[in-house]
């Protein structure tokens, strides 16, 4: 869209002397005094018409004045371009939402939550960073549920991410069918590099395909699959409800299968991280950010035309009639 805008804009506050200028010289002097040795001469004056000059001269000045002002800020008509050409790199996370990211072993901002809000918080840093990409989530349990395609639309994404919760899928822990189901999203893409970023806090219990098969599909098709296990070593404290209806937390054992996921990164050129806090969690994702750099190309396209010459002519024609006006002798 065409826009004006101005290349020196702090030279408009120049402008603020024009009705300064005005005011000063509306102001009124002391009344003159003439000696007039015969009335005739009086009425000889009284007959005579009255002209423009003292009435237009002054404005001609402050408004050529105001020509000249705005023409030294440069103003300029035209628009401004901007290309940004795509990473190249298609992106699908894969979070686990099974009843188990219940389990209060991390903390946000000094207080304790829960792993999945904890998760959501780190991933919405991550799309943040990447806004280049084309970024997928896919959300598991008992089986993998698609939440969001790949997009580039990074508000809507984030949105869907926000949704997340337990129970929103039968419980279990799918974790090959969720590797499956995101490499059948990435197959078909033509993206130079594809990656799927599995995190999970558990063991796969559940689906149809075991994790080594999915990574063997993966590996054949040239995607990277990072695998993140989230928890805290040993036990952790969760969330229960008894039969009265009571909420108690409970020490759980954290069980995760490291040597399948390390397996399952290893087989398709990736990598395996374990997380047991926030922090960890953030650096992990900070890592496969940096190793995974996206590469911007950003063009610029400028069409500006110059509108200083006019104003100038119209100030210098201005100037012109207040020159004739001024010198335009009485009848």
């Amino acid at each position: 869209m065409d826009s004006l805008r101005f290349l020196h804009p702090e030279l408009l506050w120049l402008l603020l002397v024009i009705p300064l200028l005005a005011l000063l010289r509306g102001r009124k002097g002391p009344a003159p005094a003439l000696i007039f040795p015969t009335v005739s001469i009086i009425r000889t004056i009284a007959a005579q018409r009255k002209t423009m000059p003292g009435r237009f001269h002054g404005l001609l000045r402050l408004s050529a004045l105001a020509l000249l002002i705005l023409a030294m800020a440069r103003p300029q008509w035209g628009n401004t371009t901007t290309e940004v050409e795509a990473s190249g790199i298609d992106i699908l996370l894969a979070v686990d939402i099974s009843g188990s990211m219940e389990a209060m072993d991390f903390a946000l901002q000094g207080r304790t939550v829960n792993r999945l809000t904890v998760v959501k918080s780190v991933v919405a840093r991550f799309i943040e960073d990447r806004p280049n990409d084309r970024i997928g989530l896919v959300a598991f349990a008992g089986r993998p549920y698609m939440v969001c395609p790949l997009t580039l639309d990074h508000d809507w994404l984030l949105q869907r991410l926000e949704s997340l919760k337990t129970g929103m899928i039968e419980d279990g822990t799918a974790i090959g069918s969720a590797i499956a189901a995101g490499v059948n999203r990435l197959r078909d893409q033509e993206a130079k590099s594809r990656i799927l970023i599995l995190l999970t806090d558990g063991m796969n219990n559940a689906g149809k395909v075991a994790p080594l098969i999915a990574a063997e599909a993966a590996e054949t098709l040239g995607i990277k699959v990072y695998t993140i296990g989230v928890g805290t070593r040993g036990t952790a404290p969760m969330p229960v409800t008894d039969q009265f209806g009571r909420k108690l937390i409970r020490r759980v054992r954290v069980d995760i299968d490291e040597e399948t996921l390390s397996q399952v990164a290893s087989m398709t050129g990736a990598k395996y991280y374990r997380a047991t806090g926030t922090k960890s969690l953030e650096n992990i994702y900070k890592e496969i950010n940096a190793m995974e750099a996206t590469i911007r190309k950003i063009k610029h396209f400028s069409r500006y035309r110059e509108l200083f010459p006019w104003l100038v002519y119209a100030a210098l024609l201005l100037l012109g009639m207040e020159l004739y006006i001024s010198r335009k002798r009485l009848p």
